[in-house]
C-alpha cells in the first residue's frame, strides 16, 4: 500500500507520412496514390478559376450554449472545485504535495496526516493554495496518525465549505468523483464507482505513525498528490477522504490501477471535530494486543504478558491470551487488521459483542469500549 502524496509507448513504424519499403505491390499502391492526388489536383485547378461551385457556399457558425445539468459530472465539479485546495510542504530534505478541502468557511481545511507529517516533524512549512490561485500559510490545528487525518487553518474567511454526506449510506456501485492535485496538477477531476466497502487498509510512513482505515474502495483514478482530497457522491456531498492506492509491488508502478481507498467521511468528521475542539483525537479500544505472527482465520490475542491490558474491558470480560476473535457484532473477522479497523470505527462507550474461540470451543462476551490513552 502506498500513499498518493506526489509507461512508454512504442512509436508507430510506417506512419502514413513515411514511405514504406517498396516492393512490386507497394509500387502499385504508390502509383495509385499519386494518380488520385494528381486527379484531385487537376479537379481543384479547374475549379479554382471562374465559375467555381464553391464560391456560393456559406459557412454557418453556431452561437448556442451548452447547458450542463447540476447533477452532471461537470455541474458537480463546478460546485465542488472552489472548496478543494492544493497543499505543498517544504522541509530541509525536500518537500511534498497533497490535497485537502474546506470544511468550515472560516478557513479550516481537512487533509491526510501523511501529507503534512514530515513538515510538522522537521519544522518545515505548509502552503495551502485555493482553487482561485491565492496562497496561505497553513497552521496545524491537530493531527492524528491513527486515522491519518489532520486539520489545518488558514487566515481566510468567506470560503465555500463542502457539504458532508453520509458514508454509511453509500452503496457498492454508486457513482463517485475524486478531486485533488495528482502529481501537482491542481483541480483534477476523475470519476468512478464505489467498488467495495469496509476494506481493512493499513497505511503509514513508519512504524510509529501507522494508520488503520475501514476504507471505501473506488476505481476512480487516484494518484500521488490526491491524498487528502474529497471523494464526493452524485449530489456533490463529500463521502470520503482519498488516502491511499494499492501497489503491485513493482518498481515502475506508482500510479492508479483502479484500486484507491478513502477514509469514510463519517469517521473523518468525528475526528475533525475532536481535532478542532481539543487539538487531539482519541479512538476506542478493547484493551488487548494481537499476535501479528498468527496466520489462521481471525485475530489471536497475544499470549505474552501484555496480551491483556490490566483493568481493561477485555480483562473484565474474561478474555485471555491465545483467544482467537472471529466476530464483532456479527461481522466476521478474518485478520487482525479487520478487528482493529472494526473497533476503531466505533465510538468510545459503545457496547460490542465479541465471538471468540478458546480450546476449540466458541464463546462470546459483551463489553464497553474505552478511550485509548494518548
Amino acid at each position: 500500500m502506498i500513499f498518493p502524496r506526489q509507461k512508454s509507448v512504442q512509436p508507430a513504424t510506417n506512419a502514413w507520412w513515411q514511405a514504406p519499403t517498396t516492393s512490386k505491390s507497394s509500387k502499385g499502391s504508390l502509383a495509385l496514390i499519386a494518380l488520385l492526388a494528381g486527379s484531385l489536383g487537376g479537379f481543384l485547378g479547374i475549379n479554382a478559376g471562374g465559375g467555381s461551385p464553391f464560391r456560393d457556399v456559406n459557412l454557418v457558425s453556431s452561437t448556442s450554449t451548452i447547458e450542463r445539468a447540476p447533477d452532471s459530472v461537470a455541474g458537480i465539479a463546478q460546485r465542488v472545485l472552489p472548496s478543494v485546495v492544493s497543499i505543498n510542504t517544504s522541509t530541509v530534505n525536500g518537500g511534498g504535495s497533497g490535497s485537502g478541502f474546506v470544511i468550515d468557511s472560516s478557513g479550516y481545511i481537512l487533509t491526510n496526516n501523511h501529507v503534512i507529517s514530515d513538515a510538522v516533524l522537521s519544522g518545515g512549512k505548509i502552503q495551502v493554495t485555493l482553487n482561485d490561485g491565492s496562497s496561505y500559510t497553513g497552521k496545524v490545528i491537530g493531527r492524528d496518525a491513527s486515522f491519518d487525518l489532520a486539520v489545518l487553518k488558514i487566515e481566510a474567511t468567506g470560503l465555500k465549505a463542502l457539504q458532508f454526506g453520509d458514508s454509511d449510506k453509500i452503496a457498492v456501485g454508486d457513482a463517485v468523483i475524486a478531486i485533488g492535485s495528482p502529481l501537482g496538477l491542481s483541480g483534477t477531476v476523475t470519476t468512478g464507482i464505489i467498488s467495495a466497502k469496509d476494506r481493512a487498509v493499513t497505511t503509514g510512513d513508519s512504524a510509529t505513525e501507522s494508520s488503520f482505515i475501514n476504507a471505501l474502495q473506488t476505481d476512480a483514478a487516484i494518484n500521488p498528490g490526491n491524498s487528502g482530497g474529497p471523494l464526493v457522491d452524485a449530489t456533490g456531498a463529500v463521502i470520503g477522504i482519498n488516502s491511499a492506492i494499492a501497489s503491485l509491488g513493482s518498481s515502475w508502478q506508482a500510479g492508479s490501477i483502479g484500486l484507491g481507498f478513502a477514509i469514510p467521511i463519517n469517521q473523518g468528521r468525528k475526528i475533525a471535530d475532536q481535532l478542532i475542539k481539543y487539538g487531539v483525537a482519541t479512538y476506542p479500544i478493547v484493551g488487548i494486543s494481537l499476535d501479528s505472527n498468527y496466520t489462521g482465520v481471525g485475530a489471536q490475542i497475544s499470549k505474552s504478558g501484555n496480551g491483556i491490558l490490566p483493568g481493561s474491558p477485555a480483562q473484565k470480560a474474561g478474555l485471555k491470551g491465545g483467544d482467537i476473535i472471529i466476530e464483532i457484532d456479527g461481522k466476521k473477522i478474518n485478520t487482525p487488521e479487520e478487528l482493529v479497523v472494526s473497533v476503531r470505527s466505533k465510538n468510545v462507550g459503545d457496547r460490542v459483542t465479541l465471538v471468540f474461540m478458546r480450546d476449540g470451543a466458541k464463546k462470546s462476551v459483551t463489553l464497553d469500549l474505552i478511550a485509548a490513552k494518548k
